[in-house]
């Protein structure tokens, strides 16, 4: 599931509309104007904010220079960007660091919203950058959070503080941060409860938790798919504590995208992370300008590149390079390319980073179909991977029947292996280029 995908449709075909507009007059603002509102309401955006967001556009695009201009259309998509990017926060909020170690970092909000989960993925972003982490659990009364916590940090190889024989979270945090100082430790994480924010017994623990570890991060982890409901825990939580920042997590699972368009705007506090997925490393940096060109459909590409330097070999892409150059390309290259794209993350989604990626928006991405090309290309020999020009009727046949496919299945990889050296070919030139036509090989 695409981040965004109705509401970026929608509004991709405003902007290819006004692309394509030579001259453009007050009613067509108008429209243009209506039709933007009412993509953003459609995807549960706040309805104040819908109202001031189009105002601001309408005011602007119906300034005369814009009106007048050569290029009218353009104008008009300039601003519909720059307001969207200012909805969305205006810059990437970096986390604070602060000189006095350890820095700590206290994440809360709502049970079953993905606080100890959030807490895993950036405990483990931080230690990619060679940080000492470790997480302090905090929650003491959902059963197995406690353990849940410990698996993580198993998996992730990074220590967990706890106390389990004792419910006081005050006095756990208090020796979590001793424990830190002794290990030279540089960074805490504070997985707290979860809690309504109406409940007032356990915001005012929680307030007395951040007013005793003093955080250098308070973040609020909101479930986007709770749409207008996300905004309204937002604002209860910032109410009762010193926010600094929110965590969107399963903005992957929200094709409409409406907490994270009003969420900025009223609690006034600035999305600093967005999990998209269900590994470890399914969170990323939230950076409001590119995600504003992926919703208007322009792409995302810095994304898309360091998406590519996380999980592509640099020696191998070199050595891509040169077989590219010199045609020597093979099914186990293939093979190797297709197994680090599924690294990257959800296919349909890096898709959209693509500049005019909206426009693969039918292409339907069937993730399993990189296992059937893995167990085709691994029943044939070495030189036939190599030279696949060798695949006659009877090889193929073969080939289906130790794979567990068909003579089609085989016929469809080969094809799709064909596909995937003209995309490699135009991804080398994509500068100023579009995919269109273009067939992913998957």
């Amino acid at each position: 599931m695409a981040i965004f995908e109705g509401l970026s449709e929608k509004l991709s075909a405003i902007i290819k509309n006004l692309r394509n507009s030579g001259r453009i007059t007050e009613n067509d603002v108008k429209n243009i104007s209506r039709e933007i509102r009412l993509a953003l309401l459609s995807a549960d955006v706040n309805y104040k904010i819908v109202k001031d967001f189009v105002s601001v556009i309408s005011e602007k695009a119906l300034n005369k220079e814009v009106l007048e201009s050569l290029t009218p259309g353009q104008q008009v998509i300039k601003i519909v960007h720059e307001e969207l990017i200012s909805l969305l926060g205006s810059k990437n909020e970096k986390l604070i660091v602060s000189s006095n170690t350890p820095n700590k970092y206290m994440l809360c909000g709502l049970q079953g919203s993905g606080k100890t989960t959030a807490c895993g993925k950036l405990g483990n972003m931080l230690k990619k950058q060679n940080k000492k982490v470790m997480f302090v659990a905090c929650d003491v009364y959902r059963p197995a959070a406690i353990d849940q916590l410990i698996i993580l940090g198993k998996q992730l190889d990074i220590p967990v503080y706890s106390e389990k024989n004792n419910n006081d979270v005050i006095e756990i945090a208090k020796n979590a941060i001793d424990q830190a100082r002794k290990n030279m430790t540089e960074i805490l994480i504070f997985d707290t409860a979860g809690r309504l924010h109406i409940d007032e017994e356990m915001m005012n623990e929680i307030q007395a938790l951040q007013k005793t570890i003093n955080p250098d991060e308070t973040l609020l982890v909101v479930d986007a798919m709770t749409g207008q409901d996300a905004v309204n825990i937002a604002e209860g939580f910032s109410s009762k504590l010193h926010l600094s920042g929110i965590i969107l997590t399963k903005l992957d699972g929200d094709t409409r995208g409406g907490a994270a368009l009003s969420i900025k705007k009223i609690v006034n506090k600035p999305i600093k992370f967005a999990s998209v997925g269900e590994k470890m490393s399914d969170l990323e940096p939230f950076h409001p300008d590119r995600m504003a060109s992926r919703i208007l459909g322009m792409g995302d590409v810095l994304s898309l590149i360091e998406k590519a330097q996380q999980n592509f070999d640099e020696k191998k892409a070199i050595e891509l390079e040169k077989k590219m150059a010199t045609s020597s390309f093979t099914l186990q290259d293939y093979l190797d390319q297709l197994e680090q794209f599924k690294d990257m993350g959800n296919m349909q989604d890096l898709l959209n980073m693509i500049p005019g990626g909206a426009s693969l928006k039918d292409v339907k991405v069937d993730e399993k179909q990189i296992s059937r090309t893995k167990a085709i290309i691994q029943s044939m020999t070495a030189k036939e991977r190599k030279n696949p020009k060798l695949l006659d009727a009877k090889r193929r046949k073969r080939i289906a029947y130790g794979s567990g496919t068909t003579v089609t299945d085989v016929n469809r990889m080969l094809k799709s292996f064909e596909d995937m050296k003209i995309m490699m070919k135009k991804m080398t030139g994509m500068k100023g280029k579009k995919f269109k036509g273009l067939k992913m090989p998957f």
